[in-house]
């Protein structure tokens, strides 16, 4: 049971998997599109709102904030694109799709992508 359990671990370790949300947040920032495995989608889908709300409000504080957790290259295309794109929106920014399982080892597979 996950009773309790409110991140997934991916078999991880903790340095490991923030890397890992960090890297798959700084492409689908970059693509607006990626593949990945269903349970990674999942988490990613928090972080990346998260930070997508906290560019919506442009200040000093929050760009400084985005840049040391992004890089200043997608703090200004979060800031500036992605903000005025989702202005009226009030969270709900990203879509995710279920695939077809993978045919390795039939990890289940999803695209997880901006909403237009």
């Amino acid at each position: 049971m996950r009773h309790g359990s409110k991140y997934r671990k991916f078999g991880r370790e903790t340095k490991q998997r923030k890397a890992l949300l960090s890297d798959l947040a700084l492409a689908l920032i970059e693509k607006d599109k990626i593949i990945t495995t269903l349970a990674k989608a999942k988490s990613l889908r928090t972080s990346v709102e998260k930070l997508i709300t906290k560019g919506k409000t442009k200040n000093l504080a929050t760009t400084r904030l985005l840049a040391s957790q992004l890089g200043i290259k997608y703090t200004k295309k979060l800031t500036t694109e992605l903000a005025e794109r989702f202005a009226n929106r009030h969270g709900g920014y990203t879509r995710i799709i279920n695939l077809p399982s993978r045919l390795s080892d039939g990890a289940r597979m999803a695209i997880i992508e901006f909403v237009d």
